[in-house]
């Protein structure tokens, strides 16, 4: 309903609701940790939204996907041990072709 030009927290903040309206269980920006050598480092990542600690869900505004996003999404799930993830960019004239999923 927005369409293209808002920043990507406000299609986030947007998403939330309505996924809220839909009773639907998320966790928003939520957090994965880093271990390296045994450790815990302060330093993370952020999900944009996991949605019933099932679908990882990758928020873009931009004019081309990267491989780089596909890599980080592959990531994020392998960290949290999920196999289905997507990306939705919310830079396009037509939702139709803004959802890209991912299953490993």
């Amino acid at each position: 309903m927005l369409g293209p030009g808002p920043l990507k927290s406000v299609y986030e903040t947007c998403l939330c609701h309505e996924l809220i309206k839909r009773a639907i269980r998320y966790s928003r920006q939520h957090y994965i940790p880093v271990v390296f050598d045994g450790e815990t480092l302060e330093e993370g990542f952020r999900i944009d939204l996991w949605v019933d600690e099932k679908v990882v869900v990758e928020l873009k505004v931009v004019t081309e996907m990267s491989p780089l996003f596909h890599s980080q999404l592959i990531t994020y799930l392998k960290l949290i041990h999920n196999r289905i993830g997507l990306f939705i960019n919310f830079n396009v004239d037509h939702f139709k072709g803004a959802v890209k999923r991912i299953i490993l």
